[in-house]
């Protein structure tokens, strides 16, 4: 049960990464403070495979319009990708994502609309951040130097995802750690290095708790992620922001499914995440305006 007493102590054993202070995130131009404004990404899935079929575009034109909508809806940045993280869904080569891809990402960058691209593949991200992408959402660890040195030419952001394996699409089959954040800050650390030194500028971390790690009983799955999100203020000590891929767990939300995210979004917050991927964009978006609204403290007479 998370309770108030809980999340005190929580903070309590870490106080010093609680209060650590991130960097501001620069994002095609504009500088967010994470901390104070929230930076929503909305999900654009090109692939038919993708779990959560509200976001799936059946079209190029369907994309660009589902962007758009969530551009209005309050998103600063839209994530596109080709392929589903599902080990069930197909495999598509690079021509064939680029083919869906980079017709979306002109459109929308044309309109003014930041993009990320979902990718491992160097050749996509190339492409991709050709045509105007503006972050890479790096899903994958086999090709880092070729990655950052992309990111660093395109002067384009980047999240760093912990993937338990080369790539979100090649698991390992490790078995998810109860306390996972120790090893991500082992992993992170020395890749954040890394990318600076070949000059990537902005850089944020994702505890990769979107992708399919190996925890097969569903609920305990969604118990893992809700604790690592309530958990991820300690990987606040890299100085970088934290991105979180919102579960929806549909195991204990059932038809009321697309509430989940908004849920999620309160624990990430209290978290300390700043970079919120969400298929639910007005939710998210009204969960968080009213979390930032609101304080503990008690009117003063």
């Amino acid at each position: 049960m998370i309770t108030l007493a809980g999340l005190a102590a929580l903070a309590a054993e870490h106080g010093e990464e609680l209060r650590h202070p991130v960097a501001p995130f620069q994002l095609a131009g504009r500088s967010f403070d994470t901390d104070t404004e929230p930076l929503l990404m909305g999900v654009v899935n090109l692939s038919r495979d993708s779990s959560y079929r509200e976001s799936i575009a059946v079209s190029i034109d369907s994309a660009v319009r589902k962007g758009r909508v969530q551009a209005a809806e309050g998103a600063h940045l839209i994530d596109v990708g080709a392929e589903s993280s599902r080990a069930s869904a197909a495999r598509l080569t690079a021509p064939e994502q680029l083919r869906t891809l980079v017709p979306v990402i002109e459109q929308l960058a044309a309109d003014g609309i930041a993009v990320s691209i979902e990718s491992y593949e160097p050749s996509v991200v190339r492409a991709a951040l050709k045509a105007g992408a503006a972050l890479l959402n790096l899903t994958g660890s086999q090709s880092d130097d070729e990655m950052f040195a992309l990111a660093a030419e395109y002067d384009a952001s980047i999240v760093l995802c912990h993937v338990l394996g080369p790539h979100a699409r090649a698991l390992d089959g490790s078995d998810v750690d109860p306390d996972p954040v120790p090893g991500m800050l082992e992993g992170f650390a020395p890749r954040i290095e890394r990318a600076r030194e070949i000059g990537v500028r902005d850089i944020a971390i994702d505890p990769g708790m979107g992708f399919g790690f190996r925890l097969d009983d569903q609920r305990a799955r969604a118990s893992h992620q809700a604790t690592t999100l309530l958990n991820s203020f300690r990987l606040r000590r890299l100085g970088v922001p934290i991105c979180h891929a919102l579960p929806h767990a549909f195991d204990f939300f059932e038809d009321q499914f697309r509430s989940g995210e908004g849920f999620f979004a309160m624990l990430a917050h209290l978290g300390g995440t700043g970079i919120y991927r969400t298929h639910e964009v007005p939710l998210t978006r009204a969960v968080l305006d009213a979390l930032h609204h609101f304080t503990v403290e008690p009117p003063r007479s």
